[in-house]
């Protein structure tokens, strides 16, 4: 309940803004529907029967609205395990055109507005091309859009170079390009070619190990790092692997052995090459490790900037000592050590799915898990796990998909590295894989974008009058840099087509009002 009123409540303006929007469409809805309603509730009705529907229906489909908003707000972007499970069903369904629940294999049932919007034509509610009713809305084509979005780009704070593209991902026809296959400094964007890279590579069921061993006849333990991003320290795990859990399942299997006194070493030998990115020191990220508890911070946060231990390995390790102790087995950390191939197993955990950790990486602009994933989409494929060999290998995975490479350059898996290059052809083109019927292993990049108006990077932004018509509608990941304001994602337009979208911009000296801005382009997509 502490979760719901801490979700909700500051979401509660929104929620009623969302509502009221509704209202045409509800009294339409009521008013074609009335005859139906009536035979339903005949057994409700009082004195006044034909009044008496008419409120009953559109109470309810108020109530019911609101409460579903609410629902979906509180229960946040995660679902058990970390994974979005309805979402994920939904977005398979409206990137494909197929109803819910149709087909072998096809996703659980989930709630459907077209028996309750009878106002709004049904491609509106299914992902396939129309327009809604009564709108007067006509769909986004190349002609229109030339002439909405061409005005809102040229706003002078997204700075002196751009590059653009709209396209339908149901159909992949481009609707819209400036400039679209301009080499531009993706910043965060990039993580979207990173999850279609490691996906791809190594699955959506692909989880991270991190595990003990013993070397046989001595008393010393080894902290093998299996390049988990996400292993927390924490007593409330999140679903997420926990080092309190190896710690508790390696004390029993030491005790087992009558060991209660060992030499605790760590082994980081699955990386290669430098710990530090280009940018060096940095709030935004931890030296990368494949041993690292919490991302190395120094604070309770979860996410976003924050200060980090000089040497993520070592403080896992010592914090995993510490947890030994308690459980009455004295272990002393003597450093570094590559563990034996005759080492005897003890004790793993593994992080949840790979489509887990990927969600969480783009709704919360995750540089840590970038960069873990570009390694072990490396590790995956042959390459090294390195900066050079995960930038390698994202691009190499990139273009064995198909996918339009020219002009792009990867240096890192994060995008902090201002040398990185992307097209909006590219990224608009790995959004309509994500959402083909083809690769349903990519759908975790359409649903860990970040909601606007909700979740992630996007939780505080599209709240202006300008803006508000994106908010639940677009869904897209951030990028910023120094100069640097990029937004990929997808929105559900009027007439109730997916579109993907791509918009990069270099030179800007207005951070807030490059943001501003195209947040507008996106939300202007929306209508």
């Amino acid at each position: 309940m502490a979760r719901v009123r801490a979700v909700v409540g500051p979401r509660a303006a929104r929620l009623a803004d969302v509502v009221h929007g509704a209202l045409p469409y509800l009294l339409r809805a009521v008013r074609d529907g009335r005859a139906r309603l009536g035979g339903v509730a005949h057994g409700l009705r009082t004195r006044s029967p034909r009044a008496g529907t008419a409120r009953f229906a559109l109470v309810a489909v108020v109530v019911g609205l609101a409460v579903a908003a609410g629902a979906v707000t509180a229960a946040g972007p995660w679902g058990a395990g970390g994974r979005r499970v309805a979402e994920r069903e939904r977005a398979v369904a409206a990137a494909t055109g197929a109803p819910h629940g149709s087909g072998p294999g096809a996703p659980r049932p989930a709630p459907s507005a077209v028996a309750v919007l009878t106002g709004l034509d049904r491609s509106a509610a299914t992902g396939t091309t129309g327009t809604a009713k009564g709108t007067g809305t006509d769909k986004a084509t190349g002609k229109n859009l030339a002439g909405i979005l061409g005005p809102l780009l040229e706003d002078p704070s997204l700075g002196d170079r751009r590059g653009a593209a709209v396209v339908d991902v149901t159909t992949g026809e481009r609707l819209y390009a400036e400039d679209a296959d301009a080499g531009l400094t993706p910043a965060s964007t990039t993580k979207i070619a990173t999850a279609v890279a490691a996906l791809s590579a190594l699955g959506p069921d692909h989880r991270l190990t991190t595990r003990t061993v013993v070397e046989p006849g001595t008393r010393k333990v080894v902290l093998v790092g299996g390049g988990d991003p996400t292993l927390t320290a924490r007593k409330k795990a999140d679903g997420w692997a926990s080092l309190r859990t190896l710690a508790d399942t390696t004390a029993a299997a030491l005790r087992k052995r009558h060991l209660t006194s060992v030499t605790l070493t760590y082994d980081t030998s699955l990386y290669t090459g430098t710990t530090r990115h280009p940018i060096g020191v940095n709030e935004n990220l931890a030296e990368v490790t494949p041993l690292t508890a919490d991302e190395g911070r120094l604070d309770d946060s979860a996410s976003g900037p924050a200060t980090r231990t000089a040497d993520p390995a070592e403080a896992a390790a010592r914090r995993f000592a510490a947890l030994l102790g308690g459980h009455g087995v004295k272990a002393t950390v003597a450093g570094s050590a590559e563990a034996t191939d005759r080492a005897e197993a003890l004790a793993a955990v593994q992080s949840p799915p790979l489509s887990a950790v990927v969600e969480r990486m783009l709704t919360n602009s995750d540089n840590d898990i970038a960069e873990a994933l570009a390694r072990q989409t490396a590790l995956g494929t042959g390459g090294a796990g390195s900066f050079a060999g995960g930038a390698a290998a994202v691009g190499a995975q990139v273009k064995k998909l198909g996918l339009p490479v020219a002009g792009a350059r990867f240096h890192d898996g994060s995008g902090l590295d201002r040398r990185d290059k992307l097209t909006a052809r590219l990224l608009t083109s790995l959004l309509v894989l994500a959402g083909s019927a083809d690769h349903p292993e990519l759908r975790p990049v359409l649903t860990g974008l970040p909601v606007a108006g909700f979740t992630g990077t996007l939780s505080d932004r599209y709240e202006g009058a300008d803006t508000r018509a994106g908010t639940g509608l677009v869904r897209a990941k951030t990028g910023s840099l120094t100069g640097v304001n990029t937004l990929a994602g997808t929105v559900v337009d009027a007439s109730g087509r997916l579109l993907a979208f791509a918009f990069l911009t270099e030179n800007s000296m207005d951070q807030p009002a490059a943001r501003a801005a195209l947040d507008r382009a996106a939300a202007r997509l929306a209508r």
